[in-house]
């Protein structure tokens, strides 16, 4: 058995080491915050980019269903659909460019 350790290991053993000094207060850990969009403002987007509630969900490989939920506001969007619909509203172009190849 080896003694030596793997890259992943150095880099778990880096990462823990930046956790506990996030935890002691003597480091800040940059992040992501993900909004979670309100029912309004996915109808919002929705009626900004000219598209039926199908079409919407169609265009961007959503649910219909769920879209409808959210939009009224019966369900949240889980964190994938949270970070699409931010994706959407800021380049919508770029998912549909993407979804197309």
């Amino acid at each position: 058995m080896t003694t030596e350790r793997s890259r992943v290991g150095r880099e778990i053993e880096t990462a823990l080491g930046e956790v506990l000094a996030h935890v002691r207060g003597e480091a800040e850990l940059s992040c992501r915050v993900i909004d979670d969009p309100s029912a309004e403002r996915i109808r919002e987007l929705r009626k900004r980019l000219r598209l039926s509630r199908e079409r919407f969900a169609e265009r961007f490989g959503l649910d219909a269903r769920a879209v409808q939920d959210w939009e009224q506001g019966r369900r949240v969007p889980d964190r994938a659909a949270r970070v699409l619909l931010t994706v959407i509203d800021r380049e919508p172009e770029a998912v549909i460019r993407a979804l197309r190849a």
